[in-house]
């Protein structure tokens, strides 16, 4: 129909930066941390706007990355 679905890659992405952006943005809240709480609402709704499969990866990583490296903050 001209309509392609996503890889299972792409949609194992969208569940676990979702989920690691759901962890970061309870931390930021709890934590009085406005950036990683922005931060984690952004890496929930990026993958809807990503439409390459190697860059929903390469983004999240990196959006992981920088939470962890800010996480006690």
């Amino acid at each position: 129909m001209g309509i392609p679905l996503p890889t299972p890659a792409y949609l194992l992405g969208l569940v676990v930066f979702g989920i690691a952006g759901y962890v970061a943005y309870r931390r930021g809240r709890k934590a009085s941390s406005p950036t990683l709480k922005w931060v984690g609402i952004a890496m929930m709704l990026y993958p809807y706007a990503v439409p390459q499969t190697w860059l929903l990866w390469a983004i999240g990583i990196l959006a992981s990355a920088w939470c962890y490296f800010n996480w006690s903050s």
